[in-house]
């Protein structure tokens, strides 16, 4: 029963796996349960994750069969490999995340916009200290301009 109902998982490495898988061939061998070299190796390819399709697939294609030792040794080679993928994907992801992280802070671009539902602050005057309306805006700040002969509306129209 243990036999059948076995599967690789992520924990431990391929090798664990076929090596558990061979001991207990090897006990039902003593149990007088006979079992192809063949067979165990079929089998013990259907007990690999999914991640192992790629690589079942090859060997579906070869003519020629393994043995226990060949398998090992190119299930070690495939798990090494999907490692090394799988860190070229992390990697790939942290970078990429590292260049919109500096992608945002460039001269202000890619700022986040205020949404409609977000009430803005109440705007305070620098010049009479009032609530409600900005510098730019202030009746008191005109009038002190047109006191200093400065004339914002005449300049601005005659551009």
């Amino acid at each position: 029963m243990q036999f059948s109902s076995l599967r690789m998982t992520g924990v431990k490495g391929v090798r664990e796996h076929i090596m558990r898988m061979r001991d207990i061939a090897a006990r039902l061998k003593t149990l007088e349960v006979d079992m192809s070299e063949s067979f165990l190796v079929h089998y013990i390819l259907n007990t690999l994750p999914s991640q192992y399709a790629p690589f079942k697939i090859s060997y579906n294609r070869h003519r020629d069969k393994w043995s226990i030792n060949e398998l090992t040794t190119m299930c070690v080679q495939e798990e090494g490999r999907l490692i090394m993928e799988q860190g070229e994907n992390s990697l790939l992801l942290t970078m990429d995340k590292k260049k919109k992280d500096k992608r945002a802070n460039w001269k202000g671009k890619d700022k986040m916009q205020p949404q409609g539902g977000i009430m803005k602050k109440e705007s305070k005057c620098f010049f009479c200290k009032k609530k409600g309306h900005m510098k730019k805006d202030c009746i008191k700040f005109q009038q002190w301009l047109q006191k200093k002969g400065y004339d914002k509306s005449a300049e601005t129209s005659g551009k």
